[in-house]
């Protein structure tokens, strides 16, 4: 996902275009204060940059709260999409999506389920195998019953075998 720089809005007049007169880093080395001038109203304002400090976090199934960790969802996905046709370019816009999806929230955190959703969503619509994998794993699933249904569910409620059936054109008639 391309990176869209947030809109700076002059002090004095509000619009949202300006350019970057000076910059310096702080003598603590903690921030850059950056000079703009507006390109409406050619008026000058000094903006701070600094580093984002507070952890984004995930609050898991039993409410405890770890930070969000961009590889670990990686390495989930990899595991999901081993020996499948599915482009690790995918995967970053997949764990991108999921980041955003964080950074988005108005309390800096969001729950497990939440943000395996959107995995899945993205998963199903990109290799069914690899959603099925990721689902047995993120839902844990306590029998082959509830995995079964997970797959028809997929299916649109036919099971595997009436799919197989359809297939090879030896499904029963109506």
């Amino acid at each position: 996902m391309p990176y869209h720089r947030p809109i700076m809005k002059c002090p004095y007049c509000g619009f949202g275009q300006d350019r970057v007169v000076d910059s310096r880093e702080s003598k603590e080395a903690d921030s850059i204060r950056r000079r703009r001038e507006c390109e409406r109203c050619n008026r000058r304002f000094t903006t701070y940059e600094r580093i984002d400090e507070i952890p984004y976090m995930v609050v898991k199934k039993d409410g405890r709260r770890e930070r969000f960790d961009r590889q670990k969802v990686l390495s989930g996905l990899l595991r999901a999409c081993e020996k499948r046709p599915v482009p690790s370019a995918n995967l970053e816009i997949i764990v991108d999506a999921a980041e955003n999806f964080l950074v988005d929230a108005p309390e800096r955190e969001r729950t497990t389920r939440e943000i395996g959703e959107l995995i899945m969503k993205h998963l199903k619509g990109l290799d069914t195998v690899a959603y099925i994998r990721f689902a047995s794993v993120y839902r844990d699933f306590k029998d082959v019953r509830e995995f079964k249904q997970e797959l028809e569910d997929l299916l649109g409620g036919r099971s595997s075998k009436a799919k197989k059936r359809e297939e090879q054109g030896t499904a029963p008639r109506e």
